[in-house]
């Protein structure tokens, strides 16, 4: 049985931890004394879900939870502090800290140690996450119990909606766009100076003209689409922005 820790004191325990050319200690207190953070805690580093959906979700909404008053958004997975360093990177979560429990000690004290030897894991985290004010967790989100790798609560909306239920999400926006192209840096300077997040899909890159075409219909660079609701191109976008539509873009 998985356990809640709910009104409890977080654990206290050294994370050794890379930093540039040198070798750190980071202790608990450092991570959670007067602050308030959220914490998410997942098998491991390069797995599936935990790339492809757990860590991107929080980092994008990191601005929001930020407005909301947590002060630090941290990662925490049974992996050495090398494989969380690259991880980082990888994922481009400026907006995450990623804490290494190489030899399990957080992990193992929080109750959230599992088996994962019949996949080649060792002993890894089970997924959760919790909100912790000045070092006592407020409220925990465990995964059910059972095969595989259920993610269903700990995810980054949950947490939000937890915090804030009428909090304000910003709206997903996409822009197909190819190397060179003029009207898609100004498209990607208008969206930055309206301060609204945004991914990149690049031409000849990640897909070619016909996967466009097969997308949106047309074959002209940028391509912008809110919400999987096409805005259009860079005219298009500075005239969204000029009726105002901009600066409700929520989700």
């Amino acid at each position: 049985m998985l356990k809640n820790s709910e009104g409890q004191k977080v654990p206290a325990v050294i994370f050794p931890m890379r930093q540039g050319d040198e070798w750190v200690n980071i202790t608990s207190d450092d991570i959670f004394a007067g602050k308030t953070v959220i914490v998410f805690s997942l098998p491991g580093a390069f797995t599936p879900t935990c790339s492809s959906s757990h860590v991107p979700r929080f980092n994008e909404l990191a601005p929001v939870f930020k407005k909301h008053g947590v002060d630090d958004i941290v990662c925490i997975s049974v992996n050495d502090t090398f494989v969380m360093n690259e991880w980082k990177k990888h994922q481009k979560a400026e907006d995450i800290t990623f804490i290494p429990d190489g030899n399990t000690d957080f992990t193992a004290a929080m109750g959230m140690l599992v088996d994962k030897r019949h996949k080649g894991y060792g002993m890894r985290s089970w997924r959760y996450s919790m909100l912790v004010k000045d070092g006592v967790i407020e409220k925990m989100f465990i995964e059910r119990e059972g095969e595989g790798d259920p993610f269903e609560v700990s995810d980054a909306d949950t947490m939000l909606e937890y915090i804030d239920f009428d909090a304000e999400i910003p709206a997903d926006i996409m822009m197909f766009s190819k190397p060179g192209c003029e009207y898609c840096n100004k498209a990607k300077e208008l969206l930055k100076e309206n301060d609204m997040p945004f991914e990149e899909v690049t031409a000849g890159v990640e897909i070619g003209e016909r996967a466009l075409r097969a997308a949106t219909g047309v074959a002209t660079y940028p391509q912008i689409f809110r919400n999987g609701v096409r805005i259009g191109g860079l005219d298009d976008l500075q005239k969204w922005l000029e009726s105002g539509a901009g600066e409700s873009a929520v989700g």
